[in-house]
């Protein structure tokens, strides 16, 4: 094409010059004869085939990338895109040479801002036989994108494809990892309150394959990681682990221990959690987990998940969406998800907001008393969809001990086909002809035996009797009056 363009410009300037010799003053007389004419043609005719059967003309190349470029691809470092052999080194090889490069300035104090190298994987399919680690702690400003990573037969069974941590000594250990408790996470916050580990590394457009040895992604004490179009699966531990550190964006991705769309016949024997959250201030967003025993399990307080879809393990089989284990501390918003056959758990729940989700196949909302503390929570404006089993949409989980500390909790403005509504608003009628009325709350009320305002009126006709609320005690309000007349009486109820 190249060739083409310049043969056409050569011939268009020797013809311009050959107008303009034939042509212009300085031609004898301004005329040229017809012998003259003919010749001058036949001259050009044969520059121009020699143009055309002459040498090729050499092609014009342009480097890959420009002098200076922080595009690291690891196919040049060897790795193999066809994922027939290892590529561990090869990959590790072009993340040292990313943390190697020319680096301007910081981010977080002690945290060196590389420049933002990339780190191309150019859309092969890499296998690994260790994790990927950045080399030393204390850099930011790096994202790794394009391609596939799959672990091997002989990966390390606790190992994560990619490790976001300073050093393997550092991390919790997996049983650790698994119980997410809250004394773990407090160890972890007081160690990491100093510094991070790393700041602003990026993960996008990529498929992670665990081949059933161990998990996928694991950010440890970082700042500001994002996870962005990622794919997970076969993990066996954790898709995705956050432990410590402030501000992971998980967003636009899919996770499953097993690859399905649902109705798979193995369901009842999923393991794993596909994303475990032992940090604070993250975020996950349009996200799908579609299979694993636990969908997020959050640990640490100020967590927001919004658009997420979780059809991970049916609640019959053992399975949870959302699991919230931060008894006391929970500062979590829920909000326009989808929980398909699968619910959500809250320990002691304290300062949640759940809203705008959908809850399908008798999919609830359970309340777990640790404690005896619920505070501040708010279940408002769901919907939830079964199959007329009698499931409530609201649970409470007392096998520890009765909620003793209730207040703020308001469930309310929620709507149910096929379940059992239950609310800490009701209202209610009575009519009958006497002089005591009674409104049992107990079917909708979510707390037992907790009523801490009323509201009611009494409509008896054209007389006048005095009447007054003589009991609330056991979810059941009674009103009496004097005397004995037929009246309608109407009762609101509140627990928060």
């Amino acid at each position: 094409m190249m060739k083409a363009s310049i043969l056409f410009s050569v011939i268009s300037c020797l013809v311009t010059l050959f107008i303009t010799d034939v042509s212009g003053d300085n031609s004898p007389a301004g005329k040229l004869s017809a012998a003259h004419y003919h010749d001058q043609m036949r001259q050009l005719q044969a520059f121009k085939a020699s143009l055309v059967s002459g040498p090729a003309i050499s092609p014009i190349r342009f480097a890959a990338t420009a002098p200076g470029s922080r595009v690291y691809r690891v196919t040049d470092y060897g790795a193999d895109p066809t994922g027939k052999s290892d590529s561990t080194e090869a990959l590790n090889k072009a993340i040292a040479d990313a943390f190697n490069g020319p680096s301007e300035g910081f981010l977080m104090e002690g945290i060196t801002n590389l420049g933002g190298p990339r780190i191309d994987l150019d859309g092969g399919n890499y296998v690994l036989s260790k994790p990927l680690r950045l080399p030393a702690a204390g850099a930011g400003n790096l994202m790794i994108h394009g391609g596939t990573l799959r672990a091997s037969d002989d990966f390390p069974v606790d190992g994560y494809l990619i490790d976001l941590s300073a050093s393997s000594s550092g991390s919790t250990s997996q049983e650790e990892v698994k119980e997410g408790s809250s004394s773990n996470l407090d160890a972890q916050l007081t160690s990491s309150s100093s510094s991070y580990n790393y700041e602003f590394i990026t993960f996008k457009d990529l498929l992670l394959d665990c081949n059933y040895r161990g998990g996928g992604i694991s950010v440890i004490n970082s700042l500001r990681t994002s996870i962005d179009n990622c794919y997970i699966a076969h993990f066996t531990s954790n898709g995705i682990l956050v432990q410590g550190g402030h501000e992971t964006y998980i967003r636009n991705s899919f996770l499953g221990q097993h690859i399905t769309a649902g109705g798979d016949a193995g369901e009842r024997n999923y393991t794993g959690t596909a994303i475990n959250l032992m940090g604070n201030d993250n975020a996950v967003t349009d996200v799908v987990i579609f299979s694993a025993a636990v969908g997020i399990m959050a640990s640490g307080q100020a967590n927001t998940f919004y658009g997420v879809h979780c059809y991970n393990k049916a609640t019959g089989f053992g399975g949870t969406g959302i699991y919230l284990k931060l008894p006391g501390l929970t500062q979590t918003r829920i909000v326009n998800s989808y929980l398909d056959y699968t619910g959500i758990v809250a320990e002691d729940p304290v300062q949640l907001h759940i809203s705008s989700s959908f809850f399908l196949g008798d999919a609830f909302i359970l309340l777990k008393s640790i404690n005896g503390v619920a505070n501040g929570v708010s279940i408002v404006d769901n919907m939830f969809s079964g199959s007329n089993n009698g499931v409530e949409i609201v649970q409470l989980d007392q096998s520890n001990g009765p909620f003793k500390q209730i207040d703020q909790v308001v469930v309310d403005r929620n709507n149910a086909k096929g379940m059992n509504m239950k609310s800490t608003v009701a209202r209610g009628s009575v009519e009958g002809n006497g002089s005591s009325w009674t409104v049992d709350f107990n079917p909708v009320l979510l707390f037992p035996n907790l009523i801490k305002h009323v509201q009611y009126s009494l409509s008896s006709g054209g007389s006048f009797p005095s009447h007054a609320l003589r009991n609330v005690s056991k979810n059941r309000v009674v009103i009496e009056s004097d005397v004995a007349v037929p009246a309608n009486v109407f009762v609101t109820v509140d627990q928060a």
